[in-house]
């Protein structure tokens, strides 16, 4: 699917608020409430926007520890790689993981209360998941910029 001006500016619109009305972005478009609508039943239906989520502040629920763990398999093979994603996405802790390249192959963005919590989180669950070599941990000192807005062009 090819997106239109119009298209790349509702994206935009929705991505700085999502639970704007039909009608506000229509306004904002200079398009029918109609028209919106079905644009952006048509960017569903096209996977372009895969759902909605509420951003929630880290802090005020207590959860505002963030580490980037670096994880080295003990081997490649296709079992230990499939293995590993698999456990890891049943880990709640874990925000994001990235198969990347170079001298490790996961990094991951973690997410606890404090030190301890951290500590548990890896002695009870990540170092318990089969395969893993080793690993590599960075503690996030301040946070300079997260978003999830993507720029479309």
């Amino acid at each position: 699917m090819t997106l239109d001006a119009i298209d790349k500016k509702l994206l935009t619109f929705l991505q700085q608020d999502c639970k704007q009305t039909n009608k506000e972005l229509s306004s904002k478009l200079n398009l029918s409430v109609t028209a919106v609508y079905e644009r952006i039943k048509k960017l569903e239906r096209e996977g372009i926007i895969k759902q909605y989520v509420s951003v929630v502040n880290k802090e005020k629920i207590g959860l505002k520890f963030v580490v980037f763990c670096q994880i080295k398999l003990a081997q490649h093979t296709k079992e230990y790689l499939t293995k590993f994603e698999s456990e890891v996405k049943k880990l709640e802790e874990v925000l994001e993981c990235f198969h990347v390249s170079g001298e490790y192959d996961y990094l991951l963005k973690v997410i606890v209360g404090d030190m301890d919590q951290f500590r548990n989180f890896m002695v009870t669950k990540l170092t318990t998941i089969q395969h893993i070599g080793s690993t590599q941990s960075s503690f996030s000192i301040s946070e300079v910029k997260n978003t999830t807005a993507i720029n479309i062009r």
